[in-house]
This record gives C-alpha cells, structure tokens and sequence, in this order.
C-alpha cells in the first residue's frame, strides 16, 4: 500500500484545479487537515457538532475546495492503493469484507469524508471536485473508485425503494461481490427497479456514482456513530460511460 504525495506527482498545497473563483488544492500541514475535519463535523453532525477525525486521516491524502477569499466550501479524502491485494487496508474494509476485491488487481483509489458547505454551494464547486477527482485516477492510472455512500439517519424503512432499486439495477457483479462483515447491516428486499421515486431517495454522492456505472453492496451498514446507513460503492473506471468520462476530463483539463 502507498498514500505518500509523490505516487501521484502531487505535494502539499498543489493547486490540481481552478475554475473561475474556485480552487481545488491538496492539504498542506496540521492547520488544513483541522480545517478540513471541523468542514467535516460541520456537515455530518450540524453547527456545534465535534469535528469530524479518524486515525485514517494520518494516512490520507486531502483535498481542499475553496473560494479566492481562502474561505473552504468542500474537501475529500482519498487513499491510494497500488495493490487490490491491500484493499483490508482501506477505511471500507472496516465494514465490508472484500476479500473478492483483492485479486481485481491495481492501482485503486478509495474516496471518503466527501463532503460541502452545507447549503452554500455554487455547482461549479462540485464539478471542480469532481474534475479533481477524475484527474487524480488518470495521473495514477487507477482501476477501480470506491467508497462508502451515505444515507442520512439509521431507519432503514424510509429508504425501502431506493434499496430495492439498488438491488434490482446497481448489484455488485456476482465476481466482485462485496461481503458482510459489520454486525449490524440492512439487507436490500428485492425491488421492482423503478427509478421513479427510488431515485429522489438517493444520495447525491451515489447517484454521480451510478452515473458513472458504478455497482453496490447489496447491503447497508448501519453506522450510528456517524449517524448513518452506508452502501459500498464501486466504479470502474475503465466501464465509466464515454460521454461522463469525457465530460470529467474536460474539467480536468
């Protein structure tokens, strides 16, 4: 496993990106990585929440959206991988056994903490995130995105039909099927697959995820420390639809 700046060519404090008044930037020093985790408690857990941190922050790699004023509107974490043979390593291991994803080979790169200003985005952040993200995989050459995608609360019922649509359209191929392992999990019912009302349940995280062809657990970890049902999400990127991927790399540059 490896997550040191120079796997990717990127230092601290690189600007990846830039689109009009926004700037995508790599994390430089404690005084960024605190910036990024109160962004963090800030979104997840509401004003006066805790910061939000975890010992995996030490072996990330963080990246920062911000305005021309410095002010920080969005960030990310990732964990680069240049072996799938490393993937128990990685922060999803930690509720999902992925034993079948070891042999999908490498490099892989697992993205967390995705998260924004709670309701003071411009849609130019998010692409300039994205735009950062796209960029990432192709400087590294990454096989396969993944990560945890989040639904607000731990009551399971109010998600039945987007978990069912899940199951119907989004299963993980039957090679790469991500196994059970936290105690506490939510299986998808089957569904009908219709994406009508399902899809207004979704994430926005996810939904670009699936737009982008990826695949999920057929399970939800419940996670009531962080306040949350997540799915294990996967992207390969090699199946990213022409059209998104080019789009990416358009903002990419």
């Amino acid at each position: 496993m490896s997550s040191r700046p120079q796997d990717l060519g990127t230092g601290e404090g690189e600007v990846l990106l830039s689109r009009g008044r926004f700037h995508a930037r790599m994390a430089r020093g404690d005084a960024d990585l605190a910036a990024a985790q109160a962004l963090r408690g800030l979104a997840f857990f509401g004003p006066g929440g805790p910061a939000d941190s975890d010992p995996l922050d030490a072996g990330c790699r963080h990246v920062l959206i911000e305005d021309d004023a410095g002010r920080l509107l969005c960030c990310f974490r990732y964990l680069w991988l240049e072996s799938s043979a490393a993937v128990g390593t990685s922060y999803s291991a930690q509720y999902y056994d992925l034993t079948r994803l070891e042999t999908f080979g490498g490099p892989l790169l697992e993205l967390g903490r995705f998260c924004t200003r709670p309701g003071q985005i411009d849609p130019d952040v998010l692409r300039l995130a994205w735009g950062s993200i796209a960029a990432l995989v192709d400087r590294g050459g990454a096989r396969l995105l993944f990560g945890c995608a989040s639904f607000s609360g731990t009551e399971p019922a109010r998600y039945g039909a987007a978990f069912g649509m899940l199951r119907a359209r989004h299963a993980a191929p039957e090679r790469w099927k991500i196994g059970v392992k936290a105690a506490e999990v939510v299986r998808f019912d089957p569904g009908t697959g219709e994406a009508r009302g399902a899809l207004k349940l979704i994430p926005p995280l996810l939904r670009t995820y699936l737009g982008m062809g990826g695949w999920v657990s057929d399970h939800a970890v419940v996670d009531r420390q962080m306040n949350t049902l997540h799915v294990f999400t996967g992207v390969e990127t090699a199946a990213i639809p022409p059209a998104r991927s080019r789009a990416l790399r358009a903002i990419a540059g």
